[in-house]
């Protein structure tokens, strides 16, 4: 499926946007943008695509984009007859994250919000945030510009004290990086997005993050709550993922090059994480595409 990007810069005129979308049918557009993007969907239904994340969503839902994030709504089948009735309805709200100043979010005041929007770089779905919360984000549209702004902060604090969210795409579609990160941590990190599609053991990482084998396991599973092996098996499947919604290699190549050493265990890690199996995954994005 082609990947689209979208440039805002030349009709910019504000450091943030708020559009009101209502349309038979959302467009069947897979696309980026450097913008985070807030999302709420106040009527239809469909399935949304972030990263290599599928799911089907439902009116009330609240999503939150990170930057260049690939992403994608397409409403049920029955949104696209043309004698139907039915309407697509969503808020959207457009910002950079240097919107007030490069340093704006790395105040100490603004710690909450800066951890919302590294978290975001996955994508965030709130699924039940709400009335007063959802009134907010659709009074964004009359107010001013400097209203406006102070109040996205209001919600964006509001969303980062909320803990009914849930990420969205998979480590190994988005690499994920923290300045917040001990270094330890960095270390782990850069070593596996390093070296995730070539044979790695946990003590090969342990000893890169100079622990011991049985605290490094400790150590990792405290911060990830999954195991070594758990982490690094969805970084290779959301790095396959990726390759399978691009559709220029054949899946046997994948497997290799995301790291799996044979296709039958590439073809079960890749359903025990996603839930359905390379080739089913990859139609979906070919069946989209034919819509389009």
């Amino acid at each position: 499926m082609k990947l689209h990007f979208i440039d805002r810069t030349s009709s910019a005129t504000n450091s943030l946007s708020v559009t009101q979308n209502s349309h038979p049918h959302f467009l069947k557009f897979w696309h980026f943008h450097p913008e985070l993007e807030l999302v709420l969907i106040v009527k239809s239904t469909g399935t949304r695509f972030v990263g290599d994340s599928i799911e089907k969503f439902n009116e009330g839902e609240l999503v939150l984009l990170g930057k260049n994030l690939p992403h994608m709504w397409i409403n049920d089948p029955s949104y696209y007859k043309g004698s139907t009735d039915l309407k697509a309805e969503a808020i959207a709200v457009h910002f950079k994250k240097e919107f007030l100043g490069i340093q704006f979010f790395e105040t100490p005041e603004m710690k909450a919000i800066a951890h919302l929007i590294s978290r975001a770089s996955l994508g965030i779905v709130f699924p039940d945030i709400s009335k007063a919360l959802k009134k907010k984000i659709k009074g964004l549209i009359k107010l001013n510009d400097f209203d406006k702004v102070v109040s996205l902060l209001q919600i964006l604090q509001e969303l980062a004290k909320n803990s009914n969210s849930r990420i969205l795409s998979s480590n190994g579609f988005v690499k994920p990086f923290n300045n917040n990160d001990s270094q330890d941590l960095k270390k782990i990190y850069e070593y596996i997005f390093k070296n995730f599609n070539k044979p790695i053991s946990s003590n090969k990482v342990a000893e890169v993050a100079n622990m011991n084998p049985s605290a490094f396991s400790r150590f990792f599973t405290k911060i990830h709550r999954k195991s070594f092996t758990r982490y690094l098996n969805e970084i290779r499947v959301g790095y396959a993922c990726k390759m399978l919604i691009e559709g220029e290699q054949k899946i046997i190549s994948i497997c290799y090059e995301s790291g799996f050493r044979n296709v039958s265990n590439f073809n079960r890690q890749f359903k025990l994480i996603r839930g359905i199996t390379p080739n089913e995954f990859a139609k979906i994005y070919d069946d989209t595409t034919e819509l389009e």
